[in-house]
């Protein structure tokens, strides 16, 4: 039996757009939903919340769901940690990435965490018999995963914009997903998204995700960002949350309600 397919890493590897919801209930229900709904992925951002990320049960359960309906899930994971990307992969995530990268070498600890052969040696993923592995029947597991993980970076820092060359450089990078909220606090402008540094940040790590054919992955601000996004070759495209569609559709409905009266 064969570990399933990534069809993430498929449609970018096509050079098509992936688009997806951020999850912030962290609900094995909404994922199913949004998996129902016809999106790519759903991110689980185990950055700013949700379960732990070494909770390896919880994520087994929103994997099932996604899988349930043909749709990945993409997970963040805080920090460039090998033991917490081998926990994450052998839990059965494929798409998976880091936070707050500063430099190629974090880069590729991630990467060699993800491989069992990376980059012409051995890898540094330990074989067990997990999940990943349909708890040891899959057949042709190591050289299956290894093709079909898709594993990247969030640029979100000065130094991972200052040192972006050599991180795209990194064998093997599934993708960079760029940070612009992050990336404004780190150049001394929170929340100013269009200012003139923050902006010419953007462009810098855009060009350079072009020079390198890196995969380019970022936040969308409605529908015409996204359609510029797509113009502007990004493939992994963030395009609401669950919380906002929550706060959209009922964070207003009693002053809806009072303008009737």
């Amino acid at each position: 039996m064969n570990p399933r397919h990534n069809s993430l890493r498929a449609t970018v590897e096509s050079d098509d757009p992936a688009f997806g919801v951020l999850d912030n209930t962290y609900s094995p229900e909404v994922v199913e939903l949004l998996g129902e709904f016809g999106f790519d992925f759903v991110w689980m951002d185990l950055e700013h919340g949700g379960p732990s990320p070494w909770d390896g049960d919880a994520l087994e359960e929103l994997l099932r769901a996604a899988e349930l309906t043909d749709t990945e899930l993409l997970v963040r994971i805080p920090e460039a940690n090998p033991a917490m990307v081998r926990k994450a992969l052998d839990a059965g995530v494929r798409n998976l990435f880091v936070s707050r990268v500063s430099n190629a070498d974090e880069v590729r600890t991630v990467l060699e965490a993800a491989h069992f052969e990376y980059d012409g040696g051995p890898g540094e993923r330990g074989l067990a018999g997990p999940r990943a592995a349909r708890y040891g029947q899959a057949s042709d597991y190591t050289e299956t995963e290894d093709e079909e993980v898709l594993v990247g970076v969030t640029i979100e820092t000065e130094a991972a914009v200052e040192n972006v060359e050599e991180i795209l450089s990194v064998p093997e990078l599934g993708f960079a997903f760029l940070g612009p909220n992050d990336l404004s606090i780190a150049l001394g402008h929170p929340g100013e998204r269009d200012h003139p540094e923050v902006e010419d940040a953007v462009d810098t790590v855009e060009a350079a995700a072009r020079e390198h054919d890196v995969t380019l992955g970022g936040l969308t601000f409605g529908m015409d960002d996204v359609v510029d996004k797509v113009e502007r070759d990004y493939r992994i495209l963030h395009v609401g949350s669950s919380l906002g569609a929550l706060t959209g559709q009922f964070g207003s409905w009693h002053e809806a309600y009072e303008n009737t009266r």
